[in-house]
């Protein structure tokens, strides 16, 4: 009965979960299961949950029979802003309106044998979401209508930041469903695979003004919903040595999607988004029987995926006539992310049989540089510093309840707005600077039954 409620939640869960836009260790989430994310993502060593299909699959050959179900309450706050263009009807700020995702997730673990599990992790990766209103820059201005540099859109206006029509900003979001098989090879070590199914959709709209530095301007924004599919794989080990420590070690593959044809004209490759690889290892600590403090390190290839991480400053390339540096082009510019390095700390405390408390932190690297400011107004993933809490309650040896909460600091970056290139390219001199931020809050609840 238990396998097929694992076929159960692989199916409901592809159909039932909801787009869930995140952003916190670039667009990664900073941990799966509310347990991970009270002590700041920590779990690489740990095996607390039904969701070692996302954080480590051999974790899952000691869990024990188990249903884990949650959802996660996520509140960004972004805005963005330009200055020194007043003289062209630049400068403008807005700040986005969507603040509150719900991103649920579901574990579920079955004890083939004593030393093999077989269960699913269904979750949210990651996601980038902006809603910026319309009308912050004028018309007549800088945007247009007219030939540049007296008018980069033939629209008339108002404007938004980008010099489109209308409202502006980006909807993307992943949701992954990874079964796992984990073996415990020998007392206290185990080895696990969870081969990983993906599902990301994505809309954008108000990016009119760029239509001329696109492969196909058609299919560049304001085209609607569109999704594509992929697959991957994490592997992971898990060892514990003597009563006091632990240690885990989980790679996962690039996961190769297809494309979105909807935006083949905005994403490098013709729309292509895969979901970069990375890794993590991480160690856990009991001083006694009540107390547990584990540490990760991770380390996520934004740069690997050619929409992420190619360069924004390549579509100046393409202004020059170099077709493959164009948005969608086969070397098209992108948000121009670097790679991330993400420290977690966490600590947990057994108070009595009833009650357990979880703090965290997770520092993560910046992955948005100065000069790519202006294309990730629209993506500002800029956060670094996560501090979190949570508890668990046991209700009885069979049932337990689980919640976190997480602050994410404000962090913004100030740099060079690529409309000074833009304006130079007609002789005109620019020195605008665009400046985006973001914050972060978030609150989580989980159930679950151990059968």
């Amino acid at each position: 009965m238990r396998l097929r409620l694992i076929a159960t939640v692989v199916v409901l869960a592809l159909l039932a979960l909801p787009p869930a836009a995140r952003a916190t260790d670039g667009y990664f989430s900073l941990g799966f299961g509310m347990k991970a994310k009270g002590m700041g993502g920590a779990s690489t060593a740990l095996a607390q949950d039904g969701f070692g299909g996302a954080n480590n699959p051999a974790t899952m050959a000691f869990v024990g029979n188990r249903f884990d179900i949650g959802v996660d309450v996520f509140m960004p706050h972004r805005s963005a802003s330009r200055t020194g263009g007043a003289a062209f009807g630049l400068d403008g700020s807005a700040e986005s309106g969507s603040t509150q995702f719900l991103v649920p997730e579901i574990g579920l673990n079955h004890m083939l044998g004593p030393n093999l599990a077989l269960g699913v992790s269904v979750y949210g990766n990651g996601g980038m979401n902006t809603d910026y209103p319309g009308g912050q820059l004028p018309s007549p201005g800088a945007c247009g209508p007219g030939t540049p540099p007296s008018g980069f859109n033939p629209q008339s206006g108002p404007y938004n930041l980008l010099c489109g029509n209308g409202a502006l900003g980006v909807n993307m979001s992943q949701a992954m469903v990874a079964p796992t098989l984990a073996w415990q090879f020998a007392p206290g070590q185990a080895i696990g695979i969870a081969p990983v199914f993906a599902y990301q959709t994505f809309e954008i709209v108000g990016l009119q003004a760029f239509a001329g530095l696109s492969t196909s301007p058609s299919d560049l924004t304001n085209n609607g919903f569109d999704t594509s599919t992929g697959w991957g794989a994490r592997l992971g080990y898990y060892g514990t040595f003597g009563e006091k420590f632990s240690l885990g070690a989980t790679y996962a593959t690039k996961v190769g999607m297809s494309k979105f044809t909807k935006y083949q004209g905005l994403f490098a490759e013709g729309g292509k988004f895969d979901i970069p690889e990375n890794w993590s290892v991480g160690i856990a600590f009991k001083p006694t029987p009540q107390w547990v403090i584990a540490a990760d390190y991770e380390e996520i290839y934004y740069s690997k995926v050619p929409s992420v991480g190619n360069p924004s400053s390549l579509i100046l390339n393409c202004a020059g006539g170099d077709p493959t540096a164009c948005l969608g082009g086969s070397h098209g510019a992108g948000f121009g992310w670097q790679d991330v390095t993400v420290w977690k700390l966490g600590v947990q405390v057994a108070l009595d049989e009833a009650w357990t408390v979880r703090f965290g932190y997770n520092r993560s690297d910046n992955p948005i540089l100065p000069q790519d400011v202006t294309i990730n107004i629209l993506a500002p993933g800029v956060v670094q510093n996560h501090f979190t809490a949570g508890a668990t309650w046991s209700l009885d040896p069979h049932n337990e309840l689980t919640t976190a909460v997480s602050y994410v600091q404000n962090n913004s970056v100030t740099g060079a707005s690529l409309f000074n290139s833009f304006l130079g390219a007609y002789g005109v001199t620019a020195n605008m600077s665009e400046t985006i931020q973001m914050k972060q809050y978030s609150v989580g609840f989980a159930y679950a039954h151990k059968f």
